[in-house]
């Protein structure tokens, strides 16, 4: 007998659940993105690999003479770095025993919302450690010389490009022993307020960055690159749910075979420097 119409089946519950899920991750990944500044991101329908660019300008002497051959200047683009996208696949399963026994909600939600929240930390986690191999440097003997000195040297790397928006990630230690040894009436001057209204840094903290150092890049010196998961050639043969950028695939199925209740992850977002010199670490000075 076929199922009557608008009768809600198990499958049903999955998709909801994989939506429910999907959109809490990718809401965290664009908070992320926001703090971060990340502006440009690239959905790659197929292929894995992300090629970044330099270019060397050789400018010919302007001063022509009236009527003169103007000379030719020359601009190269050669290959810089090359980045591949790393797939991280998750697999999560409850038993039928553990639903009966501690219900659906606690056996399989909060389960899932506990590995949400241990991915998106691994994701900033990266993130930092991916900002430790910047080839800028700057140092102080305050974190707030090293932020200062660390700005100045942002500014002069993008010149030509207007630096914009300067991203500050420090250890959370570090601002608290700047902020716990600073009179807080002057606060406004010379505290975090200072870095925001006079030099336009963003300070963010972070545990994964060591005790006396800071990452310091531009906004639009960070890049953004993931999988089509959603539309792209991995639809074709898998069925996840994504949001509309399809940064993270997730799916929810029983196992028949072993009674358990399963959750499948993928992601791959993948986060690049358009110039690694445009990195710079700061070392906060112990002398």
């Amino acid at each position: 007998m076929a199922v009557q119409e608008n009768t809600n089946i198990t499958t049903d519950f999955a998709k909801a659940q994989s939506i429910d899920f999907v959109n809490r991750f990718t809401g965290g990944i664009k908070k992320l993105q926001e703090m971060l500044g990340i502006t440009r991101r690239q959905a790659l329908s197929e292929g894995s690999t992300i090629k970044t660019y330099k270019r060397a300008v050789t400018l010919a002497d302007g001063s022509v003479a009236e009527g003169e051959l103007i000379p030719l200047s020359k601009v190269e683009k050669t290959p810089d770095k090359t980045y591949e996208l790393a797939y991280k696949k998750y697999r999560k399963a409850v038993t039928m025993e553990a639903i009966q026994r501690s219900g659906f909600d606690q056996a399989v939600q909060e389960a899932d919302s506990a590995l949400l929240r241990k991915i998106q930390s691994n994701i900033r986690s990266e993130f930092a450690a991916f900002l430790a191999s910047g080839t800028g440097t700057a140092t102080g003997k305050t974190m707030q010389a090293v932020v200062a000195d660390a700005w100045g040297q942002l500014q002069v790397l993008f010149e030509d490009d207007g630096a914009g928006s300067v991203i500050i990630l420090a250890n959370p230690m570090d601002v608290s022993a700047y902020l716990g040894g600073s009179d807080i009436t002057t606060q406004n001057a010379f505290g975090m307020t200072y870095f925001k209204a006079f030099l336009d840094v963003s300070m963010m903290t972070n545990a994964s960055v060591p005790k006396g150092k800071i990452y310091a890049t531009v906004a639009d010196n960070i890049n953004l690159a993931y999988p089509k998961i959603s539309g792209g050639e991995i639809s074709k043969a898998f069925s996840f749910t994504t949001d509309e950028t399809g940064l993270v695939g997730i799916t929810h199925s029983p196992d028949y075979s072993r009674d358990n209740y399963e959750t499948h992850i993928v992601t791959a977002p993948t986060l690049f420097a358009e110039r690694l010199d445009g990195v710079v670490i700061g070392t906060i000075a112990t002398d």
